[in-house]
Parts: structure tokens; C-alpha cells; sequence
């Protein structure tokens, strides 16, 4: 039996790396990613970022 955990993207272990989990909507449960890398080459091609802004007041 293995506890190997594969990524939402690459599908690697992410065990075998510096894994991030992102939990969406204040759901429970948490989508495992190998690294910074693969979440944002998510983010990147679902283009989960697309039409959002940040601002500064002034």
C-alpha cells in the first residue's frame, strides 16, 4: 500500500515534492498541487485569474 497523494495537474506525487493544498470555496476538502509550479500553470491555463483586478485606494 502507498500513501502517495498525485497532483490535481501533473499528477506526480506529491509527496516526492514541496506540495501546496488550495481549499475553493470554503469547501473541506483540499486539491493537492507539486508546487508553486503546477498550481500556477493551473491558474494559467483555466484562466482561473482572467478577469480579475487588484487596486490600490487613492
Amino acid at each position: 500500500m502507498t500513501d502517495a497523494v498525485d497532483c490535481a495537474y501533473c499528477g506526480c506525487d506529491v509527496t516526492a515534492h514541496d506540495p501546496v493544498y488550495v481549499r475553493e470555496n470554503g469547501s473541506e476538502g483540499e486539491t493537492p498541487y507539486c508546487n508553486y509550479g503546477c498550481l500556477s500553470a493551473h491558474i494559467e491555463e483555466e484562466g482561473l485569474a482572467l478577469g480579475t483586478t487588484c487596486s490600490i485606494g487613492g
